[in-house]
Formats: C-alpha cells, structure tokens, sequence
C-alpha cells in the first residue's frame, strides 16, 4: 500500500511539470520563475532515487522519480533560455 501512495505522489507532482514546461515555452520569459526552486526539486528527485538505491528498494516507483528529474530538468533548461531572450530583448530596448 505504501509504494501505490508513493506512486500516486509521484504521479501527482509529474502532471505538474509538462504544464510548468509548456507554460514556459509559450511565456518565453524567465520572469516569475525561479531556477533555485527549480535546482531544489531537482535535488530532492536525486535524493529520493538514491534512498531507493541505498535501501535496495528498487523498484517500478524510481522510473515515476526518473522522469519527474528529466522534466523539471527540462523545465531548467528552458529557464536558461528564456533568461537569454529577456536579456537580449533587454538589450535591443537598450539600444
């Protein structure tokens, strides 16, 4: 039982990132985002994946924890680039 409530909130925070994703893509922005949060989850999303290892609990669970790290992984990624675009926006502004 605890592994399904583990799965369903993992699940759960993983419908969260592809709108988190496609809200960023489509803001095109960095503005309201914030990449130490971002860098925070990601860390947790190791931590949580290595306890499963350390533990020997291996199981279906650490491939919901694996694709969480890639999409907010992502979700990083796509930070870097929007703060690139508002600085050159900033930038064609200036001149």
């Amino acid at each position: 039982m605890a592994e399904i409530l583990e799965v369903l909130m993992v699940v759960s925070f993983g419908f969260a990132w592809p709108t988190s994703i496609a809200n960023s893509l489509r803001a095109r922005t960095a503005k309201g985002k914030s990449p130490y949060f971002l860098a925070i989850i990601i860390f947790g999303y190791i931590c949580g994946i290595a306890s499963k290892f350390i533990a020997g609990k291996i199981n279906y669970v650490v491939i919901f924890y694996v694709i969480n790290l890639v999409m907010v992984s992502i979700d990083l990624g796509i930070y870097f680039r929007n703060r690139r675009l508002d600085m050159e926006r900033s930038d064609v502004n200036s001149e």
